[in-house]
């Protein structure tokens, strides 16, 4: 066996396990730090593919900012784990059966078709000057830039749907007009009040 083999039989199996264990353990903060683990395991094999810029970039943007921001929401929301899992055993059934039939929908489809190992041919060797991150600009921007506008336009739409739905005015909900508060006067907020002062018998 190469050492390259020994590598992704490696990452293979951290990636396999991290994943089991976002679903299987009881702790949210557990399950994310796993979930980076994955990540991680993850852009080594991509590295092994040499697609260095999908490696950095998923290391950069899911571990180093969307699991960050999952840790933070997860850790100040106190989430009550024992209240989500109530109605975890009456599913349990159906979700093992979904999980068997997408095992075997994917070993049917590796172990035949252009994904059978012996039907595939050998990567090219990349020259010692390649930059995957240009191949990748030229064939994104060139071959395929209408559907990257598309996909563009689709996450700003999701980006305004977003943004109006958490900015709508709800009647159950209290806001403040900044404006209002800017032109507020001494006068309108404090009243003095002049009484006599009592006599002492």
């Amino acid at each position: 066996m190469e050492f390259k083999q020994l590598v992704f039989y490696v990452f293979s199996a951290v990636l396999v396990f991290a994943a089991g264990c976002v679903i299987t353990v009881r702790n949210p903060v557990k399950a994310a730090l796993f979930l980076v683990l994955a990540f991680f395991s993850a852009a080594g094999l991509w590295m092994l593919l040499q697609a260095e810029f999908l490696a950095i970039a998923l290391v950069l943007v899911y571990v180093g900012a969307v699991m960050v921001l999952f840790l933070f929401v997860v850790m100040m929301l106190d989430i009550n784990v024992a209240r989500l899992r109530e109605g975890f055993g009456e599913y349990l059934p159906i979700g093992g059966l979904v999980a068997v039939l997408l095992v075997l929908e994917m070993s049917f489809i590796l172990a035949s078709g252009p994904f059978d190992a012996a039907n595939m041919p050998e990567p090219a060797t990349a020259a010692a000057g390649h930059s995957n991150t240009r191949e990748l600009g030229r064939v994104l921007y060139t071959t395929y830039v209408y559907p990257f506008e598309i996909a563009a336009l689709i996450l700003l739409v999701a980006i305004v749907a977003a943004i109006t739905l958490t900015l709508r005015r709800r009647k159950d909900t209290k806001y403040q007009n900044p404006a209002t508060q800017m032109r507020v006067r001494r006068e309108d907020r404090v009243r003095l009040v002049k009484m006599p002062a009592e006599k002492k018998n």
